[in-house]
């Protein structure tokens, strides 16, 4: 079993700056994709970023240039920062994470979400 902790979420005017990190713990071989999803009211949950184990980066069109993923493999870390928010930025962020299991499976684990909510 795999924890996600998620931590960083709140109110921001726009313009502004956040940064969400998500700590992993639990049993696992190693954590190969880390990530942050968001569902806005009303939407469908969608990818924001990804980032592999080997630093290949995924960024949804809408956060290019204004968003940007990292992660610390010795800590099971991974972070979000988010700068120049926007209104429609608001939306719950879900951490989540691909692993290889102790016996060398591969599961998926998600956090409980984080509230970003963007207004003046």
């Amino acid at each position: 079993q795999v924890h996600l902790v998620e931590s960083g979420g709140g109110l921001v005017q726009p313009g502004g700056s956040l940064r969400l990190s998500c700590a992993a713990s639990g049993m696992f071989s190693r954590i190969n994709v880390m990530g942050w999803y968001r569902q806005a009211p009303g939407k469908q949950r969608e990818l924001v970023a990804s980032i592999t184990n080997a630093g290949s980066i995924n960024l949804a069109d809408s956060v290019k240039g204004r968003f940007t993923i990292s992660r610390d493999n010795a800590k099971d870390t991974v972070y979000l920062q988010m700068n120049s928010l926007k209104p429609e930025d608001t939306a719950v962020y879900y951490c989540t994470v691909v692993v290889i299991t102790t016996t060398m499976a591969t599961a998926d684990y998600w956090g409980q979400g984080t509230r970003v909510t963007v207004s003046s």
